[in-house]
């Protein structure tokens, strides 16, 4: 069966595509006059009872970025209600693709920004018209509080500013980084709206922050208020997603419902290089100290499951954007990018089955793309059209000193001048040497290669794309705003709002959507709603028994 019919015919008892708002007169849901609706075990059995017999299952965004983890249960059958996004232009993306598709009488209400700190879900709820009671709104909370502070990336960012302000507890600074609290306000949101399950998303180093195990905090808190939960780590590159990616997955039950978490079991194989795996021994090392009543191990993809996706085979159908030609003839200056710029594809059909996803995503369905720019970066594209697929940074600084070594040894050898005061000489080395020191910034640069998937995405690529050069030397420039997208599963329809740096950011920061599209089917699957099927079936063309979910173990 087409993929899209798959996607139209999961959605079929679904009204997600259906912007609806509710009226004025409208009756309440069926929880709020159910007899039992008081206490709260007799609402989430309401509100079960309610997914069981077909009806919609509603969702919240918590810290919901552009939308990835939205689009994911959205996919699944899951219909939007509101979001939390402080970021003006991660509310503006979420809301463009998501504010039709949603509840609630106030359509603009879902582009605007809200600060998880100063909201509350019954401001939120207000705010986007929704009338009743606020623990009747939604069945599923979904969100992940800002990494920033957790990720070890973060933390050196947050000492490297103490420091510059003299503090003397620099290296602590992480500790006190108000990101980290943030996880309450999301606790204070589920012990408000009453959600029937949840889900936590965030980086592996959650469970080893400054010898703390967050997560484990985070459960007991939820526990406190009714729910059963349980977090791992996994992979989403496991997931069909073309980039590997590490994050800690905390789901949970409230506990009258009786159902025990569960998590979807790897549908792809790839054996992780050292440095993603080094995250799951630093998780053992930390779980076996302390202990941990709640985390659970996830067994590994099974060898003779499908191959990782590609990056090749994700950016198929792009087309090609050659930098040092563009730059020649002008077709690349200086300045603000226009990511909406239409772009159409090479091929008229999709050439690999991810690409026909990222075209033909139901609800997102396009015939031509946007955000197809790169970053202007003149000096340097001739360096990325010589350095090898797969070279880290310390291979492309001994690569450019060795070019520049040689070049003046021939100059040595015809009697010319090696003087670095010497303006041709000074040109030469300004325009080809790479200033970062190889020991300090070993990721700073990363060329991607063709036949497997990339490096994990982070929001710095805001600021610049050196961690992801493309594979083809040909084109000798870095990722697009696109091709990121892609390489994080976002499908081509999908819309990001600002310029270029923004909409790098907000892709960054992002859960992909197919991976959370995995997670959402095994809720769903969890809470007993009728079955629909699977995209992932055709797409990877899996067998439904490759598609599972499990408890994990202790």
């Amino acid at each position: 069966m087409p993929i899209q019919q798959v996607l139209q015919k999961s959605q079929s008892n679904n009204t997600y595509d259906k912007p609806r708002a509710p009226r004025a007169d409208q009756p309440l849901p069926p929880c709020d006059s159910s007899p039992a609706f008081n206490s709260e075990d007799g609402l989430i059995r309401s509100k079960l009872q309610r997914i069981q017999e077909g009806g919609e299952i509603r969702y919240m965004d918590m810290f919901a970025g552009c939308g990835g983890i939205s689009l994911g249960f959205l996919t699944a059958g899951f219909t939007p209600v509101a979001s939390v996004e402080s970021d003006p232009w991660a509310a503006r993306s979420h809301g463009a693709n998501f504010g039709s598709r949603s509840l609630g009488g106030d359509r603009a209400a879902h582009h605007a920004p809200r600060d998880a700190v100063t909201e509350t879900a019954d401001t939120v709820f207000a705010d986007l018209d929704l009338r009743g009671r606020t623990d009747s709104q939604i069945d599923v909370l979904v969100g992940g509080p800002p990494c920033q502070a957790f990720a070890r990336v973060g933390r050196a960012k947050l000492r490297e500013q103490a420091r510059l302000r003299e503090e003397v507890t620099a290296d602590q600074a992480f500790l006190v980084d108000g990101r980290v609290s943030l996880w309450e306000r999301y606790v204070a949101f589920i012990r408000a709206t009453k959600p029937v399950a949840l889900l936590m998303e965030n980086v592996p180093d959650i469970l080893n922050h400054g010898g703390t195990n967050v997560a484990e905090l985070v459960s007991k808190s939820l526990a406190d208020e009714g729910y059963d939960v349980a977090y791992t780590l996994l992979n989403s590159v496991w997931y069909g997603v073309p980039q590997m990616r590490e994050r800690m997955i905390l789901v949970g039950f409230h506990r009258s419902t009786g159902i025990r978490p569960r998590f979807p079991t790897p549908t792809h194989h790839l054996v992780l290089p050292s440095g993603y795996t080094s995250s799951k021994n630093a998780a053992r090392r930390v779980l076996k100290a302390e202990g941990s009543d709640h985390h659970r191990w996830i067994p590994d993809p099974a060898p003779d499951s499908p191959a990782a996706t590609s990056a090749s085979e994700a950016l198929a159908d792009l087309p090609a954007l050659y930098a040092e030609e563009m730059l020649r003839i002008g077709a690349i200056r200086r300045g603000t990018k226009d990511p909406s710029e239409p772009v159409n594809y090479t091929r008229k059909k999709p050439s690999t089955a991810y690409s026909r996803l990222m075209r033909e995503w139901h609800g997102f369905a396009t015939k031509a793309t946007t955000g197809h720019v790169f970053r202007y970066l003149p000096r340097d594209y001739k360096i990325f059209a010589e350095i090898q697929p797969g070279w880290e940074y310390p291979q492309i600084h001994a690569y450019v000193e060795q070019k520049i070594t040689t070049w003046l040894a021939g100059r040595m050898q015809r009697g010319l001048s090696t003087n670095p005061r010497d303006p041709d000489v000074s040109a030469f080395i300004e325009s080809w040497r790479v200033p970062y020191d190889p020991a300090k910034f070993p990721n700073k640069w990363w060329k991607l290669r063709s036949d497997a998937p990339v490096r994990t995405l982070m929001a710095h690529l805001g600021k610049d794309s050196y961690s992801h050069i493309h594979f083809d030397s040909a084109q000798a420039r870095p990722i697009t705003v696109r091709e990121a997208a892609r390489l994080q599963s976002f499908p081509d329809g999908f819309v990001f709002k600002g310029s270029m740096n923004p909409a790098f950011k907000q892709i960054g920061n992002a859960v992909p959507p197919l991976f959370a599209y995995a997670i959402a089917r095994g809720i769903r699957e969890s809470l007993g709603a009728p079955p629909t099927p699977d995209m992932r079936v055709d797409l990877f063309e899996l067998t439904p028994s490759r598609i599972k979910t499990t408890e994990g173990k202790k």
